[in-house]
């Protein structure tokens, strides 16, 4: 039997990620990542290690704008006193930073049971912590005002879809400046509805009791109306 091919690790080739601390190495994998020539394995495995290397500085730089935005951020400090008016509370000690990992493809999440965590090593900024921030925290308004179902067994998907399009909408993320600026979309008609349709559909689509594409697009499309419309705790959308 002839022995397998060795994966081939030249700079000029599909190269993986070189495995070692050392400058050298560390170069060489920087230099493979952007030429393009590293496998997409290797990519993974190449911001999987930066994200460790840079985890306490992310994680403190985090949670220097949390605090920040808990006191002075008018978005943050109305959804917070509402929350409270519900019963809930969110503050330093439930609002967590932490390192996400690349296959996760998410910038912040929302569970009932331990509060909301931030992507430290993925939100950049504190405008885009900010937005995060805010989504989740409509999501956890939502919560406490209608107990949506977000369990993966027998969970409510139109639920879900309807508070996906609501802290889509108020957040702040689908402002005009966002998706020029950020996604490079330039729309002056319907914009803001169209971001908050896409973003709300690739939300419900990561669902685990989300079955296909589909079913996302239907259950946004059937609370579309309703839920869009709804602008509570806020008289209309703040930004």
């Amino acid at each position: 039997m002839q022995p397998s091919t060795p994966p081939n690790t030249r700079p000029g080739g599909t190269a993986d990620f070189l495995q070692g601390t050392s400058l050298l190495t560390r170069f060489k994998n920087f230099y493979r990542m952007a030429t393009g020539s590293m496998s997409p394995q290797g990519q993974l495995a190449y911001w999987h290690d930066v994200d460790l290397r840079y985890e306490a500085l992310d994680c403190r730089r985090c949670e220097s704008q949390r605090d920040y935005l808990l006191q002075y951020s008018p978005i943050i400090r109305y959804l917070s006193t509402n929350i409270a008016q519900l019963g809930g509370t969110l503050d330093s000690t439930n609002i967590r930073c932490r390192r996400c990992e690349p296959h996760e493809r998410m910038e912040g999440g929302f569970d009932p049971r331990y509060g909301i965590k931030l992507c430290a090593n993925v939100l950049e900024g504190r405008k885009k912590v900010e937005d995060t921030l805010a989504h989740e925290m409509v999501h956890a308004w939502d919560h406490l005002k209608w107990k949506v179902n977000w369990e993966a067994d027998g969970g409510d998907l139109r639920g879900v879809a309807c508070t996906e399009i609501r802290a889509s909408s108020l957040s702040g993320e689908c402002r005009w400046t966002n998706e020029f600026f950020g996604n490079k979309i330039l729309k002056f008609t319907n914009q803001h509805q169209n971001c908050v349709r896409r973003r709300a559909v690739q939300s419900v689509k990561s669902r685990p009791q989300c079955k296909s594409d589909l079913d996302a697009v239907k259950a946004v499309n059937e609370v579309w109306d309703s839920c869009f419309r709804d602008t509570r705790p806020f008289d209309e959308i703040y930004r």
